[in-house]
């Protein structure tokens, strides 16, 4: 999200010459690229939402050779496959650069070594075809990306948690959130990955091909996760922020323990494995659980939300979490609110969400530049409007709701 000021100005400056190219008899189309992590994707959009091509280059294969994602490996993947993939999703959208009413890319935030390869990609695509840019919060898309398939009015609570963050904001407009929590140090899906490597997840016959968070899903339905009570982070801390590198500790050290007890080094698969994978994956989604239920009552004591049929709605790459669902899913039949959540093929990162919130911001005239206009990515970037500080001060103590989920 940009400044105020700043965004001000760009709509004030870029607004003629937006409306003047946008005019068109035909549906509006946008192609939507994505490179923000690992993933290299592209989408082209009509004004409906309708899906009319896109093409996905993942290199999760490539990372788990090499026992996580490597910035400059991810980087020159991005940079092997971009035109490729770009190129795809226009042929099977039987849709000529021409026709394109906008470009949407993601700029913010991500690694930035990958967020240069699909802006620097971007930048050259618009000028070359003088079509208008479209900058795109990653954040934003993934809290946007449940209004493509179903109406979903604002205001709404979205909590969003993947590889590299996690946050719960009010989203009250396209471009308009105002964020409640956001992780303090590392995200649920990375806490994830890393107890499944530290586990050598790789070398089990079930989760040779899966990532990291797959793997510990898969293992943790026939694991007994109360044979290791990890600690719910934060515990004494009524906001709605979250930290995860505490459990990531408690869980090498029950690791180190049960090495030391079943006389093996790292690297060997320990029998208790899976009732490890069964606590973290409690742990995490519990932790998720209380800080969103905290959000919820916050939303409710400042008239937040609507009083009618108010929504959570859950993205991002670690909501395709079955478990993690469930566990949210209690927490919102207990306060009332109606959960949603994208198909898993949605949460994940992909060219689609992004087409698709540039079709949003286009519909608004919201945040859409010229082709020559300079724009930077940034690795770091808040959604919204920050009330952390404010949801802090609430210090709002939540009444007791039992988690019990049956695999």
């Amino acid at each position: 999200m940009f400044p105020t000021k700043v965004k001000r100005l760009l709509q004030l400056r870029h607004t003629l010459w937006g409306c003047a190219s946008l005019k068109a008899p035909c549906s509006r189309l946008v192609l939507g690229i994505e490179t923000s992590c690992d993933d290299t994707g592209a989408a082209v959009m009509d004004e409906s939402g309708k899906i009319l091509g896109e093409s996905l280059h993942s290199q999760k294969e490539v990372h788990l050779r090499t026992g996580g994602i490597i910035p400059k490996v991810a980087q020159q993947l991005h940079r092997e496959n971009i035109e490729r993939v770009v190129q795809e999703a226009l042929e099977r959208s039987h849709v000529a650069p021409s026709r394109l009413s906008a470009v949407a890319t993601t700029v913010k935030p991500g690694l930035g070594l990958s967020l240069g390869i699909g802006l620097d990609f971007s930048r050259r695509f618009v000028r070359q075809h003088n079509k208008p840019f479209i900058p795109i919060h990653h954040m934003e898309a993934h809290a946007l990306t449940v209004r493509m398939l179903q109406p979903v009015p604002f205001p709404f609570l979205v909590l969003l948690v993947s590889g590299g963050h996690s946050l719960l904001a009010v989203a009250r407009g396209v471009d308009d959130f105002l964020l409640l929590g956001h992780s303090l140090d590392e995200a649920p899906g990375d806490t994830m990955d890393k107890v499944a490597r530290r586990l050598s997840l790789i070398k089990h016959p079930q989760c040779s091909t899966l990532s990291g968070g797959q793997a510990l899903e898969l293992l943790a339905k026939d694991g007994d996760r109360s044979r290791f009570p990890f600690r719910t982070p934060m515990g004494q801390t009524y906001d709605c922020c979250f930290s995860f590198a505490g459990l990531r500790n408690q869980v090498n050290m029950a690791i180190m323990k049960k090495e030391a007890e079943e006389g093996i080094e790292q690297g060997t698969l320990l029998s208790c494995v899976k009732d490890i994978a069964a606590a973290t994956q409690h742990t995490v989604a519990s932790h998720l659980a209380k800080r969103t239920h905290r959000a919820i009552v916050f939303c409710k004591e400042n008239g937040m939300l609507p009083s009618s049929n108010p929504t959570l709605v859950l993205s991002g790459g670690v909501a395709s979490n079955e478990y993690i669902r469930k566990t949210l899913s209690i927490i919102t039949e207990t306060t009332g609110l109606h959960l949603l959540c994208p198909p898993a093929k949605f949460c994940t990162d992909n060219g689609v969400m992004i087409a698709w919130n540039g079709v949003e911001r286009l519909r608004e005239g919201k945040g859409i530049l010229p082709p020559n206009v300079d724009v930077c990515y940034e690795p770091k970037a808040l959604l919204g409007v920050d009330m952390s500080a404010e949801v802090r001060a609430a210090a709002i103590r939540l009444p007791s709701v039992r988690i019990k989920i049956h695999n």
